[in-house]
């Protein structure tokens, strides 16, 4: 399978550069290439969109050299590998070229040594390539532990603070400086302790404690409620080494499900003395009393009032109005035409 390269050769001969490709496509190399000869042009191919995987670059050209050509290449930054391969040059200036920070250099009558020379500065590109993106990786993840609300400890599996981020500082009151190199115990009560062995135990098995919540110590005394996450942190043989924590603050959840009961408490405890009716009721379909559990007959109100919390307030219905009171229908039932009057 044929290596695709993205090739820029800064040579002011063609008939060098075709000699060049051909030197590269025999070690399977699969090329797209560009030649440039002068300061403009390869300003502008420097620009294109697409980096280059490779610069050749011959060293003495009119008005032009590989020492220019490179400087130019480390003014904009380009992070690719850069080879002279020139027909005349010496060692002396062959050796200021690569201090100056040219990868390596070959000479045209020897393009037999090209390959190899390309294939090993491809190579260390990728790993500093892969290098560069672990460091940002790093980079963005400190930067994501250091502002995060959560408190995030690291430790020894002897319970020594290694790390302490600003979550921590924050939620316990200590700074980072004061925390470092202290004993993870500063932040257990003392009928806590035996949690730490616990969990140093699942630890050392290679496991996780997930999300257990308990209590820890502020700076000022006061217990804090969390959810802590511990998991191990593994050396690059695979041993365990220590342990990372992630604590974050419940004590507002808390709060709510305390509240959260109470509510309920209170709402059975009223229930408890709620009176309700229920059954069939016994009433005379003429006076409308009800009978009691005792046989005896009564009032309406008086059956509910002592059977619930309700209370009575009295008034006419518009039906009697007009059977008891026929002659005051007009005033009790229709008060505005009175004061219209």
């Amino acid at each position: 399978m044929q290596n695709k390269l993205h090739l820029l050769i800064i040579d002011d001969s063609e008939d060098d550069a075709l000699l060049i490709g051909r030197a590269l496509e025999k070690e399977e190399f699969s090329l797209l290439w560009k030649r440039v000869d002068t300061t403009p042009d390869l300003d502008a191919a420097l620009d294109e969109e697409r980096p280059w995987d490779l610069i050749l670059c011959d060293y003495s050209m009119p008005g032009f050299t590989g020492a220019d050509a490179l400087e130019l290449c480390q003014q904009k930054a380009v992070d690719t590998p850069f080879i002279i391969v020139s027909g005349r040059i010496g060692e002396e200036v062959a050796v200021q070229i690569m201090k100056a920070g040219a990868s390596d250099y070959v000479m045209k009558d020897d393009l037999a040594r090209l390959g190899p020379a390309v294939t090993r500065e491809l190579r260390a590109a990728r790993e500093r390539k892969i290098r560069r993106q672990a460091q940002l990786a790093m980079a963005h993840l400190a930067s994501i532990v250091e502002t995060c609300d959560d408190a995030i400890i690291s430790q020894t599996l002897g319970g020594t603070i290694l790390s302490w981020n600003l979550g921590a500082e924050r939620m316990f009151g200590y700074a980072s400086e004061e925390m470092v190199g202290e004993s993870i115990e500063v932040l257990v009560p003392r009928d806590r302790r035996p949690e730490i062995s616990n969990i140093r135990d699942v630890i050392q098995l290679g496991r996780r404690v997930e999300r257990i919540e308990t209590v820890r110590l502020g700076r000022d005394g006061t217990g804090i409620d969390v959810s802590i996450t511990v998991s191990p942190i593994e050396s690059a043989e695979g041993n365990i080494q220590g342990a990372s924590m992630v604590l974050r603050d419940i004590t507002e959840r808390k709060r709510q499900e305390t509240e959260r009961l109470r509510l309920i408490d209170e709402l059975q405890d009223a229930l408890k003395h709620v009176k309700t009716l229920n059954g069939l009721l016994p009433i005379c379909a003429s006076c409308k009393k009800i009978r009691n559990d005792g046989g005896y007959w009564e009032q309406v109100e008086t059956y509910i009032r002592s059977r619930s919390n309700a209370e009575f307030t009295h008034g006419i219905c518009p039906d009697c109005v007009r059977r008891l009171y026929p002659e005051y229908e007009s005033i009790l039932l229709n008060p505005e035409s009175e004061r219209s009057e």
